[in-house]
């Protein structure tokens, strides 16, 4: 019953380094690269898979997102970093496009003539938006040359002169017809300063004398005219009053053929712009007769420089006449360029977009302003595009925890993706509460595949609170964080590691040096029969390796330089863990490993710093007295203590009664501490101990203190298998061995945690000289015996020879004095007598919790 006492070929499975010679390098050979294995293939994967290894099931979950083609089948990537996730990924993409190519397509921006505020989009086969974008701009050139040109040549110059001199013709006609009829009635037109009027003319018989006009009429001055019979003068006032309403008539007349001449004007522009503009336009025509929507967009662009055209014959508010045109370089075509927003042939042609910073505008694009003059400018041209734009008709890649940090960013992904489509909105309008005319570009038709990246955590989370994930991310693709440690996925673990290296430049390993890898990448699993997925970290210890090999000026990585690469690493994260042993040393921590005491043992705890773990021994301490059967965890009354630690608590407690008490409720008080803990205590590692101590208790068994426990239990007193048992071993032995090893110091763990064990190898060789001894149990009966050297005997008679046997016998005399004697009630604070009934009987003892 007092379990087993491991051999040294049990605490370490070393890898064998003739396995790996093929693959290491001899002498100054470099060493084989061979070509890594994609998942479950068997064939040479793409150079930059190198780092998958052993993800089958994940790869088959990514494979089949990638090449599913119904709407909400986008892919959640999670596990943790290092394991190759985004290599993995890419090359599923890559596969998909080899085997089935990828329809992208042109996005570009147009002004929309007839609301500039909306720019129009279009749509265009694989490169051809920059084609267009180049075609516009020529056709710009283009117009600036030939239209001055036209406004320039003699044909226009003839056509204007005959408009003017057609206007002048018919104006003069109509002013002079008023003059004649004026003259009828015998008054003259008079040119003024302020304009034209009529005078009364003096008649030749009247005499010479009187005012004279410039045509030589001669007019009455005021005294002649006052002179004049009033008939006379009333019948040439009403002719006066006549004649300037008939001018005033025939001036409003000038200003219709006036309007009527611009127009005739405008005409002759449109009709000379035309013939310049039609067959440079019908030339880029040409070029799209495949695509509606850009003969649309021409035909748009060709309207409005006829509508414009003036703008190539002057400036702008200045009077267009004829020969006065513009300086070609003046002239501003900006409106009838193109915005190239993606160009899929050009550098924005890869189907595969990583988002490193998903910002809103990052994601969804963004609208750019100008600062003139005190004032924010835009148009179409300063639409910028965004990750989902480049990765239109691709794929998208997002980190989780980036893209949800990030305001307004996951929802703004989430409307483009149940909308499929793409509209840029200003985080400003978004936020403000005045609205100002802003830009809107037309929204772009959305076909993407999204592939978000994140810890388990974050997907759980997603998958809890957020019911559109489900919805949009319908795939999930979990990494295992360690593999099967078989022969296949060493050798294609070492493979990787291998590529990896060349790649990176580093000096070929050894076959000592790989199997040193492959050890410490059972280590890092935490399993001898297990591999750590996260090649990444063994890439970094192979090139601190190389780092230490060119120091040593060796042309290869040896075995040793591994060795230091991971002591090195380990030593720069050990300040704290350095802190407790030299605590421990002086005795300002209180571990024992001498001796022995009764309800006091030596537990073992873990903890991370600096990304390594580290075990430390710590005490663990019980005392049971007279009372009501209650076990106290003094951790979770002090709140210090996790769930999971209660959870363990209760449960020894509950074997506890099951097993000493299944006819009667014991009668004790116990309290069990972690002594010395000044934080929060977590997990069900240490249930073993706490049990182990409190049972040395209860009977006044002592416990040998040169070995430490570790091991959870169940209800049933089975040891169940516990964590970072490597890192608890080599703690406690550290401690030991500062101390002095006599060949009494050990350490009691469950048996199922020994196909787990990778101890180092001084461990292995103190535990070959007799100096340490590791013990696996399988029940709390057999650690009871190797803790106690007393037999653990039955648990249900009593037995001064046995530990089973006087925890019975000393729970039956707790029983028998705690329903036969008098007690004071637990909460009595004062003296005198006890708590009595009337009738004299003695009242029961409040129950409850003692705090």
């Amino acid at each position: 019953m007092s379990g087993r006492v491991l051999t040294p070929a049990e605490l370490c499975r070393r890898c064998d380094p003739a396995a790996l010679e093929s693959l290491a390098a001899s002498g100054d050979e470099p060493a084989a690269t061979a070509s890594p294995l994609a998942p479950g293939t068997g064939k040479a994967s793409a150079e930059g898979a190198a780092t998958i290894v052993g993800q089958q099931r994940a790869y088959e979950a990514v494979a089949y997102a990638i090449a599913m083609p119904h709407e909400g089948h986008h892919l959640f990537v999670m596990g943790p970093p290092g394991v190759g996730k985004h290599t993995l990924v890419r090359h599923a993409i890559e596969a998909h496009v080899a085997r089935n190519g990828v329809e992208r397509f042109d996005w570009a921006y147009v002004n929309h003539f007839a609301q500039p505020h909306q720019p129009r989009v279009l749509r265009l086969p694989r490169g051809r938006a920059g084609a267009l974008r180049q075609h516009m701009r020529a056709l710009a050139d283009d117009l600036r040359t030939m239209i001055p040109a036209t406004f320039e040549s003699e044909e226009y110059a003839t056509a204007v002169e005959r408009l003017n001199t057609e206007y002048k013709e018919r104006a003069e006609q109509a002013v002079l017809a008023v003059g004649e009829q004026a003259q009828a009635q015998g008054l003259v037109m008079v040119r003024t300063p302020v304009g034209l009027s009529f005078a009364p003319r003096k008649p030749a018989s009247a005499g010479s004398a009187g005012g004279k006009t410039a045509d030589g009429d001669t007019v009455y001055t005021p005294e002649e005219f006052a002179a004049l019979p009033e008939a006379e003068r009333t019948r040439l006032q009403q002719a006066l009053q006549a004649a300037q309403e008939q001018l005033v008539r025939a001036l409003r007349g000038t200003v219709r053929l006036r309007k009527e001449h611009a127009d005739k004007l405008r005409a002759l522009n449109r009709s000379m712009t035309l013939v310049a503009v039609e067959h440079a336009v019908d030339e880029v025509k040409d070029d799209y007769a495949d695509l509606p929507e850009v003969l649309a967009y021409l035909e748009a662009v060709r309207d409005d420089v006829i509508d414009k055209a003036d703008r190539f014959r002057s400036p702008p508010g200045d009077e267009a006449s004829a020969g006065e045109t513009t300086a070609v370089a003046e002239i501003d075509l900006s409106a009838y360029e193109v915005n190239a927003l993606v160009d899929a042939a050009g550098n924005d042609g890869a189907p595969i977009v990583t988002v490193d910073h998903p910002t809103h505008q990052q994601l969804i694009g963004r609208v750019d302003h100008l600062a003139r003059m005190g004032t924010l400018l835009t148009d179409y041209r300063l639409v910028k595009p965004g990750a989902l734009h480049r990765a239109n008709g691709g794929y998208l890649l997002i980190d989780a925890a980036k893209l949800l940090v990030q305001p307004f960013a996951w929802d703004a992904l989430k409307r483009a993706l149940m909308r499929h489509e793409i509209r840029i909105e200003s985080m400003a309008e978004m936020v403000s509460l005045v609205t100002t005319v802003q830009l809107e570009p037309m929204p772009i038709p959305l076909s993407v595949k999204v592939v978000l990246f994140g810890e388990r955590e974050i997907g759980e989370l997603l998958q809890e609170f957020d019911p559109d994930f489900g919805r949009l991310f319908r795939v999930v693709a979990d990494f295992s964080d360690d593999l099967p440690r078989a022969d296949g996925v060493q050798r294609e673990l070492v493979q990787s590691i291998v590529a990896q290296g060349a790649a990176l430049s580093l000096l070929p390993p050894s076959a000592g040096a790989l199997a040193r890898l492959v050890d410490h990448g059972a280590r890092l699993a935490g399993d001898a029969q297990r591999l750590s997925a996260s090649v990444q970290r063994l890439l970094d210890v192979l090139t601190e390796a190389d780092h230490r090999a060119r120091e040593a000026t060796r042309t290869r990585i040896e075995a040793t330089d591994v060795d230091s690469a991971v002591a090195a690493r380990r030593r720069r994260a050990s300040r704290i863990d350095e802190r407790l042993r030299e605590e421990v040393g002086r005795g300002m921590l209180m571990i024992a490993t001498t001796g022995e005491r009764v309800g006091q043992i030596n537990g073992l705890m873990v903890y991370e710093s600096g990304g390594e773990t580290f075990g430390e021994p710590v005490r663990i301490s019980a005392t049971t007295r007279l009372g009501d059967g209650e076990v106290i965890d003094i951790q979770r009354e002090t709140h210090m203590g996790g769930p999971v630690h209660a959870k363990g608590v209760l449960i020894l407690t509950s074997f506890l009664g099951a097993r000493y008490s299944r006819f009667r409720a014991h009668a004790i008080f116990a309290s069990l501490v972690f002594e010395q803990t000044y934080g929060i205590v977590e997990g069900d590692s240490a249930s073993l101990a706490e049990l182990l101590a409190l049972l040395s208790s209860i009977a006044d068994v002592p416990l040998k203190q040169s070995l430490a426990v570790t091991g959870s239990i169940n209800q049933f007193g089975d040891v169940q298998p516990i964590g970072g048992v490597n890192e608890k071993i080599e703690g406690f032995f550290d401690v030991c061995a500062a101390r002095g090893l006599d060949g009494t110091h050990g350490i009691v763990m469950p048996e199922a945690n020994v196909a787990q064990l990778m101890l180092r190898e001084d461990i292995v060789a103190a535990v070959a000289a007799g100096r340490f001894t590791i013990h696996a149990v399988r029940h709390v009966d057999e650690a009871i015996e190797v803790l106690t050297g007393v037999a653990a005997g039955e648990a249900h008679a009593p037995h001064a020879d046995t530990v089973n046997g006087r925890i019975v016998a000393r729970l039956r005399e707790y029983a028998r004095l705690h329903g036969g004697e008098q007690r004071w009630p637990r909460r009595h604070r004062g003296g005198g007598s006890p708590l009595m009934h009337a009738n004299g009987a003695r009242a029961a003892p409040p129950r409850g919790r003692v705090r």
